[in-house]
């Protein structure tokens, strides 16, 4: 709204109040506790203010972060991305709708980046749509998309990135034929689908070893049940989706990368129980997702295990990069440039 010396005044929609922020002084970056699962009034006796004290800071720090995507836009090399996204969504209690909807979100496989991610009124193909649209405008060069079968994402991925691939994640695909064959309770067609999961998912590391386990358990493990044999050959007519991953180096066949990072942002969703209104929750996802990019990494292991003391945007930041003035004001450090290294291309 304006400014004086080094005191600028903000106007602020959801609350349709003004208030005044002195970037002289950085006071601590409450939020970023916030987000990371400390609640307001334990904060508040650490510094001796009130629950509702720490509140209004919050919100008032997490409304002046830019947005995600205006992130990766000002700071990002789009070349640095790998172009493979693990992508899933993840439902959200906000007041006024009669059901959750849906925070849509993308990690780049290799730098466990996130490009990008946004709150939505339904998941369907508009608004996958919308998310594919707005990776487009940032650059990113998206090779394949692993994610469980979602309507509309296929159309849309074909709309804005026809020449993208699509991997269905195969745990979800697997827990879906265990649920309808009732194998955790039932022992009928366990034999079935434990050969089903070895021979075909399991072994089938290229296009040959596919073809050849689908006939051994269409041989030994279906007899005359019809149902069983029309399982299979869904999966013959459906294997593109199922097995693309062979195709791009480095791309895996499930999304556990993103369920990670589901089952923290659960933890945190569980204890707040809701928002006020989609702005509100939009902004909080936002924080969210600036959080997940700026915190140095910890628990990689295997062939992700040089991620580790890094945090995401690492590598993926541009070099000599002008660092947004809005996270410097919060309290965040700049984090050096880094590149990927050659083992995991």
């Amino acid at each position: 709204m304006g400014h004086q010396g080094s005191t600028k005044r903000y106007y602020c929609k959801p609350c349709d109040a003004t208030f005044s922020v002195d970037h002289s002084r950085k006071e601590p970056s409450y939020w970023i506790a916030h987000i990371d699962g400390l609640p307001f009034r334990k904060l508040g006796d650490q510094i001796a203010l009130t629950g509702k004290q720490i509140f209004v800071k919050v919100r008032l720090a997490i409304n002046l972060l830019l947005w995600n995507w205006q992130l990766t836009k000002e700071v990002c090399d789009p070349a640095l991305f790998s172009g493979i996204l693990i992508m899933d969504g993840k439902y959200i209690a906000v007041k006024g709708f009669n059901q959750k909807i849906p925070f849509i979100y993308g990690i780049d496989y290799l730098t466990h980046d996130i490009p990008h991610g946004d709150l939505f009124s339904a998941e369907d193909e508009l608004s996958f749509s919308q998310y594919f649209s707005k990776l487009k405008e940032l650059g990113y060069d998206l090779r394949i998309v692993v994610a469980d079968d979602r309507a509309g994402l296929k159309n849309a991925l074909l709309k804005v990135f026809p020449y993208a691939k699509l991997q269905l994640c195969h745990n979800h695909f697997l827990e879906n034929i265990r649920s309808g064959l009732k194998v955790r309770t039932v022992a009928t067609y366990q034999h079935f689908f434990n050969s089903l999961r070895l021979h075909v998912f399991l072994e089938g590391t290229d296009e040959q070893k596919v073809t050849d386990g689908l006939k051994h358990v269409m041989s030994e493990r279906t007899g005359s049940n019809a149902m069983l044999k029309n399982l299979l050959l869904e999966i013959n007519e459906r294997r593109k989706p199922l097995f693309t991953y062979l195709t791009v180096p480095g791309c895996p066949n499930n999304t556990n990368l993103i369920e990670l990072y589901n089952s923290h942002l659960q933890g945190r969703l569980k204890s707040i129980k809701g928002f006020q209104s989609f702005q509100s929750a939009q902004r909080w996802c936002n924080a969210w997702m600036i959080r997940r990019r700026t915190k140095p990494l910890t628990d990689c292991d295997t062939k992700f295990k040089h991620l580790n003391k890094h945090a995401s945007l690492e590598f993926t930041i541009k070099k000599q990069v002008q660092w947004p003035e809005q996270l410097t004001n919060l309290g965040i450090n700049r984090v050096k440039n880094s590149k990927l290294p050659s083992n995991t291309n």
